[in-house]
């Protein structure tokens, strides 16, 4: 859990656990629901979206694809991760298993995503979303193209979708989708809201909202704990001194979400670390996630 130190003005009053209001877009820039679509596309392409969820029907011969069994080797392995992690809910023993890996194809036989077909499979590669397949990884030098190109085949991007549950992400999901869409010679985004998937209430707005920018609290000398968790709120009060946060975070009162006090030693670390990249705590530093923002100037007493 994040947490940041921030020098304040010593009368700032913003209530605690709040959101700063100044870091979450003005409700003036919400847009309508457009009529005609849910997510931004075209009737066709909403029905593909469905389709790729299973929320209508889909049967796995449809794209020339094998319908998955519980004896599936992909299947089977994820039910069985499923009952070892958690046999309190699933029970125990081969025939836990046999019904958890049944369940699971039978949900994901009716999902197009776990079902690709050549020709999706192909979309993906050109659009550079399979890098799994695509690409190799070292440290020193990141993602880079295999060359030649291998060979990648549908049954291959199948089993990779079911390693953990859903392999595909929304780009994924609507780069297959437009692609099905070119293919049949029909329209991929709503012609009513030009795929937005919401209308604006005022001319402007998307270029309002767009240009907006967060603005940071106000300034001082005092001194305060906020959290990062959410777009960042306080969580302590605020001290005009140093030495009044180092104590508080060495009180029982420093319990926000999972954290409990801190030693002096810790407190004073944390305080006066000056900068620290988030989730880095190293000995009596910072802990994983508290960070320092602010004047980064050094202070008589810091």
């Amino acid at each position: 859990m994040g947490r940041q130190v921030r020098r304040v003005p010593v009368d700032f009053d913003w209530p605690l656990n709040k959101v700063w209001e100044c870091f979450l877009q003005p409700a003036k820039f919400d847009e309508t629901k457009c009529p005609d679509c849910e997510h931004g596309g075209s009737p066709r392409a909403e029905y593909l979206h469905k389709l790729w969820y299973g929320y209508v029907p889909f049967a796995p011969e449809s794209t020339g694809s094998t319908r998955l069994t519980a004896a599936t080797p992909a299947v089977r392995a994820f039910a069985e991760r499923n009952v070892t992690n958690s046999p309190e809910f699933y029970g125990a023993g081969e025939l836990s298993i046999v019904t958890e890996a049944s369940r699971l194809a039978r949900i994901w036989n009716g999902m197009w995503c776990h079902h690709l077909a050549q020709e999706d499979v192909d979309a993906l590669i050109a659009a550079e979303r399979l890098h799994e397949f695509t690409h190799a990884w070292s440290r020193e030098n990141g993602w880079q193209k295999i060359d030649p190109p291998p060979t990648v085949t549908a049954a291959q991007v199948n089993t990779w979708s079911l390693r953990a549950g859903l392999g595909h992400d929304s780009i994924n999901a609507w780069t297959v989708i437009g692609a099905a869409c070119d293919r049949e010679g029909v329209p991929h985004q709503c012609a009513t809201c030009d795929g937005h998937g919401t209308l604006e209430t005022y001319e402007g707005q998307r270029a309002e909202a767009e240009a907006w920018e967060p603005t940071e609290p106000p300034s001082g000398d005092a001194w305060q704990l906020w959290e990062t968790v959410s777009e960042g709120s306080p969580i302590s009060p605020v001290f005009p001194e140093r030495d009044g946060l180092v104590a508080w975070l060495m009180s029982p009162a420093y319990s926000w979400g999972i954290s409990t006090p801190l030693t002096r030693e810790q407190a004073e670390a944390f305080v006066g670390a000056g900068w620290a990249p988030t989730m880095i705590g190293v000995g009596s530093d910072l802990r994983p996630g508290e960070q320092w923002v602010g004047d980064t100037t050094p202070k008589a007493d810091a």
